[in-house]
């Protein structure tokens, strides 16, 4: 088994799934393209009422499956209000914040087809002409999108066919470096999501059929808090999400490292399944961390809210600067594939 190869292929399966606008709510187009990578590599997904994304793997053991979760929705915003001069004021989608996302460039996708592009600006976002640009604090109340169109008021905007709920999708900005670096928004969470689909690809190539039943969920909520809520089969005794690993200030993980979440903000993870990581991650010899996140909720934290009477666990590729610009590196992605492996057999 040539690892590089499952890693080139997580890789290249994120920058497409990157490429394709789906904050929460508008997510049909990606888990549309999600199927049919899951049905090129030999399985029978299912679209779930919701709009998620689920398939069985395999595996021996029914009545003790395990369930992983990843998820494809991301952050972004949608039109609340066509502004007078024919800007748009938006309201984010998530937790999308103003001060990253200025001078982002754009897309809203208008209900009926249209899809034009735009830029999120500070309103009167010019240093020559406003004396307080420094001071104005950055909420989407004090921003707006500039459309790229030869627009002057609100009905010149109407007429584009442009209308309150429409949604705004940022540029992902995607980037992979040769020293191995992965840069782009929205790594949270579809980074996991293609390590979901390396896993997948993986047991199938190498004929391989675990002890325990596994099934994968590519959930289509999770940044507005309800994509695990729903959908977990009968016998599944467990529940791991595979998201973003946290760094920062007070935590051990780096972009190179798989992380593994002993507690959230929500609360601790199941010991045995924590340990069970933790374990094999050392027997792997994994470049591996246990963190406590301090501000963070998972799909598997949600399935327990939701009254699923399951274990739950959460690991994932460390990502730097979350709901930002976002860094991870391919070692991370090794690592959480290959902890994958360990854990599941």
């Amino acid at each position: 088994m040539k690892t590089e190869t499952y890693v080139n292929y997580i890789v290249e399966e994120t920058k497409n799934i990157l490429a394709i606008d789906s904050p929460s709510g508008y997510t049909k187009e990606v888990a549309e393209y999600v199927m049919e990578a899951y049905r090129k590599l030999g399985y029978e997904p299912q679209m779930t009422v919701k709009g998620g994304v689920l398939v069985t793997l395999g595996g021996k053991d029914k009545a003790d499956a395990v369930m992983l979760e990843a998820h494809i929705d991301t952050l972004g915003a949608m039109v609340s209000e066509i502004k007078s001069n024919g800007r748009l004021k938006v309201t984010p989608i998530g937790g999308m914040n103003a001060n990253n996302a200025e001078a982002e460039n754009c897309r809203i996708h208008a209900r009926f087809g249209a899809v034009f592009e735009g830029t999120l600006q500070l309103a009167d976002a010019s240093v020559h002409v406003n004396g307080e640009y420094n001071e104005k604090k950055r909420t989407f109340d004090s921003m707006e999108v500039v459309l790229d169109e030869k627009v002057k008021t609100k009905e010149d905007v109407e007429k584009l066919g442009i209308m309150t709920g429409d949604f705004v999708c940022f540029d992902p900005r995607t980037v992979v470096t040769k020293s191995g670096y992965i840069k782009s928004r929205f790594l949270d969470d579809k980074l996991s999501v293609g390590i979901l689909l390396g896993y997948a690809k993986y047991l199938k190539e190498e004929n391989i059929e675990p002890e325990r039943a596994i099934y994968q969920h590519i959930t289509v909520y999770e940044e507005v808090g309800h994509g695990g809520a729903a959908s977990i089969p009968e016998g599944v005794t467990e529940v791991i999400s595979v998201d973003m690993g946290c760094v920062g200030d007070g935590l051990a993980c780096d972009e190179t490292m798989v992380s593994i979440c002993a507690k959230d903000s929500r609360g601790p993870y199941n010991y045995d399944v924590v340990t069970g990581l933790i374990q094999a991650a050392k027997e792997r010899k994994l470049d591996f961390a246990v963190d406590v996140y301090p501000h963070y909720g998972s799909d598997a934290d949600v399935a327990l809210t939701a009254g699923y009477d399951v274990r739950h666990g959460l690991i994932g590729a460390g990502v730097y600067a979350s709901h930002g610009y976002e860094r991870s590196h391919k070692d991370g992605v090794r690592n959480t594939f290959e902890l994958l492996l360990g854990y599941l057999g």
